[in-house]
């Protein structure tokens, strides 16, 4: 279900279990520990997902898993989608989706815990578990309305409307919009622009920024903001990076 794939400081995670790229419970623990495995190692900056053919991204959980209408079985399964997502979520390492193709249910779920979202022009993306009785219980009713609003939320976990790549891209669902099969070129170069950064910074950036997810209120916020700047002092690479800059080289980051 998932194959990785490692280019300097780059992973690559393919969900790869056709024909659709479905999440089986193994598969997201497998993900889970995955993205723990790849943030204990400090050569790697960013990671990549992207599902595995030219029509799926992922087309969400197996619905086979809930035929039976197990209780038991539901609560391992949605508490699988949780632990991989919010570990995809919280994770130092900057995330990047490949939409190559369908993300629908669980599978837009994984794209919206990552930083940045690449889809091709021809992806569609939809949350339509209440169209089987069920609901987004991957993140999705708390992380889709932070990125486009209550509206559109609404409109997409409501009435399970399906957006497709301008839509998504007007809305603020994804950030750019590529042709067919360069979706994952685009998010490979965005991901090793990572490794120009300062790992200090670019960690201390993303906790921040995701304080605004958590209705702190500003002042504490922008004390938190002036205490990281300060904090960034204690290391090597902000000396580096100044000095690198004034000359005129590329940074040796610690």
């Amino acid at each position: 279900m998932i194959d990785l794939t490692l280019d300097g400081g780059v992973a690559t995670v393919t969900l790869n279990r056709p024909p659709a790229n479905a999440f089986s419970r193994e598969g997201l623990l497998r993900l889970r520990d995955t993205v723990h495995e790849l943030q204990a190692n400090p050569a790697v900056r960013a990671l990549v997902i992207t599902g595995h053919g030219p029509k799926f991204f992922s087309a969400g959980a197996d619905l086979n898993t809930f035929a039976s209408g197990d209780k038991a079985t539901a609560l391992d399964m949605i508490n699988a989608f949780g632990e991989a997502f919010e570990a995809l979520a919280e994770t130092p390492l900057v995330t990047v989706a490949a939409l190559n193709g369908y993300a629908m249910g669980g599978g837009l779920e994984c794209a919206l815990a990552c930083d940045i979202r690449i889809a091709e022009e021809h992806a569609q993306m939809a949350l339509p578990e209440a169209t089987v009785g069920l609901l987004p219980g991957g993140t999705g009713t708390q992380t889709l309305p932070w990125l486009v609003g209550e509206g559109w939320a609404k409109r997409m976990i409501l009435t399970g409307e399906r957006v497709d790549a301008a839509t998504a891209l007007r809305i603020g669902l994804v950030e750019e919009v590529v042709p067919p099969g360069q979706a994952l070129a685009k998010a490979l170069e965005i991901a090793q622009r990572v490794g120009k950064q300062s790992p200090d910074s670019v960690r201390a950036c993303k906790g921040l920024i995701h304080q605004a997810r958590q209705a702190v209120p500003r002042g504490a916020a922008l004390t938190a903001e002036r205490e990281a700047f300060v904090k960034l002092f204690n290391g090597g690479n902000q000396r580096e990076g100044v000095n690198a800059f004034l000359e005129k080289r590329s940074a040796r980051w610690g």
